[in-house]
């Protein structure tokens, strides 16, 4: 649903703008509308989309559509997503029109894409390990594909297995190392901090979740069976350990109360933005006092030298919609691109391990790569 509905738009009726190097590819209507939806897929036809990214009129899907990681579900799940959708009222709505430069608008040659990144083979469960391995590695591997956001990806845009879950940069956000490294994947946290960021996006002394993270708990991990999350937990704990050098080996401790002592930076704009703006919610210890979901100790985000989420959060904000979640509102109009960099570079400087060097073009950047 995330993917596939627009801001404020029907859900599922597609036109959600995902922005890339060579121009702009929008989602398209998987409503049951016979014109322009899905309402004429055949059972065949919607296994070959979910399986091969092959349409119902022959044209390739663009691996936006997570067709590499799809391809491990079961033909009975896929189905059964098919019978939830043709369950949804239809809705007309026409996809608009791709802004893609040549030669990333020839769809045909996704056939040749395809042929050397999709296995095109379903899910094999492994009998040298448990029941509850295995549905964590269905899960995690098919219907969650969490590679599609976690996993770098290679030259020709396919995920980089040799790096499985180490971490990357999508739709303009960092995707951080799930793998089971002890410092910087999830090596060092407890199973229920784990299971609590799963399900509701927060996990004490870890930080809280925001962007396209935030949206997949509230839409998707936060709706999973308790059993179904505790089996991902067991299924990334087997993950093998790969570090990310430019993430610090220890998170900075809370800073001190007086906004006079602890870190900081040249540019006075940074901690003026910050005063006025996210102190009240934040604190100057960075441990709020309005609600766990803003306490910004121990959170990457913040011990980030790239401050790329931190941007991100004071661009878009936090838009969470679980029970008991707090969402920070945007400040992408409300300050320039020479205010965010300032205060993002504050904000690590002041609550991370080491400050970051943002300046106004990377600002600018990073607007630019959100979907809208």
């Amino acid at each position: 649903m995330v993917c596939h509905t627009t801001p404020g738009g029907k859900e599922y009726a597609g036109g959600l703008g995902f922005k890339l190097p060579f121009g702009t590819l929008y989602s398209t209507n998987i409503t049951p509308d016979k014109e322009t939806g899905i309402g004429n897929y055949s059972d065949q036809d919607f296994l070959n989309a979910i399986h091969r990214g092959i349409r119902e009129d022959g044209a390739r899907l663009y691996p936006a559509m997570p067709f590499t990681s799809y391809t491990y579900m079961t033909d009975a799940d896929a189905l059964a997503i098919k019978a939830y959708l043709f369950s949804l009222p239809p809705v007309h709505a026409p996809d608009p029109d791709n802004t893609l430069a040549f030669p990333f608008n020839q769809r045909w040659a996704m056939g040749f894409w395809s042929a050397l990144f999709n296995p095109d083979t379903r899910f094999e469960p492994d009998t040298s390990k448990s029941p509850q391995w295995n549905r964590g590695a269905y899960l995690a591997e098919a219907l969650a594909h969490c590679g599609e956001c976690h996993t770098p990806r290679n030259l020709a845009f396919a995920l980089d297995n040799r790096q499985k879950f180490a971490g990357a940069l999508t739709a303009g956000w960092r995707a951080y190392n799930i793998t089971s490294d002890k410092t910087t994947g999830i090596g060092g946290w407890r199973d229920d901090d784990l299971v609590s960021y799963l399900t509701t996006g927060h996990a004490a002394g870890h930080g809280s979740a925001s962007g396209p993270m935030g949206e997949a708990v509230d839409h998707s991990f936060g709706q999973f069976a308790p059993e179904d999350i505790r089996s991902l937990v067991a299924y990334l704990r087997s993950v093998p350990p790969i570090a990310s050098p430019d993430l610090p080996a220890t998170l900075a401790p809370p800073a001190p109360a007086s906004h006079r002592d602890g870190g900081g930076t040249a540019d006075a704009r940074g901690k003026m933005v910050f005063e006025g703006a996210c102190v009240s919610c934040h604190g100057w210890t960075g441990e709020s006092s309005i609600s766990p979901f803003a306490t910004l100790t121990g959170a990457w985000a913040v011990n980030d030298p790239g401050a790329t989420n931190v941007a991100q959060i004071v661009i878009s904000g936090t838009k969470r919609h679980s029970e008991g979640a707090v969402s920070m509102p945007a400040f992408g109009n409300a300050y320039s691109d020479v205010e965010i960099a300032a205060v993002a570079n504050y904000v690590t400087a002041r609550f991370g391990s080491k400050g970051s060097t943002l300046t106004a073009q990377d600002v600018a950047e990073l607007r630019k790569q959100t979907s809208q």
